[in-house]
């Protein structure tokens, strides 16, 4: 499955509502995970950004869906890095 590096900035709505990022972060990974998306990981930070998430998707249209879900609720933005491990390197470089 594709691995995606999510970067996430709280909106004003967000910021507004900060006390329950945790439980919303929680419902969207139990419904992403129901469509079968894989969290390897989801972290709040310090710095520019203020949450990262790791995961693996099904596919690309399926991530973009997850995205458009987390979006629409309006508490984040997003910046989307397409990972690749290893073994795809070595095969998209052909090497």
């Amino acid at each position: 499955m594709p691995t995606y590096v999510v970067l996430y900035t709280f909106t004003e709505k967000g910021r507004a509502h900060i006390k329950d990022t945790v439980r919303r972060s929680a419902e969207i990974r139990k419904e992403n995970e129901a469509k079968g998306f894989k969290g390897l990981g989801h972290y709040w930070t310090q710095g520019e950004f203020d949450l990262v998430s790791v995961v693996e998707a099904p596919n690309e249209n399926a991530m973009l869906a997850g995205l458009f879900n987390i979006a629409r609720a309006g508490n984040v933005v997003s910046h989307t890095l397409r990972a690749f491990t290893d073994g795809e390197m070595t095969k998209t470089l052909g090497t």
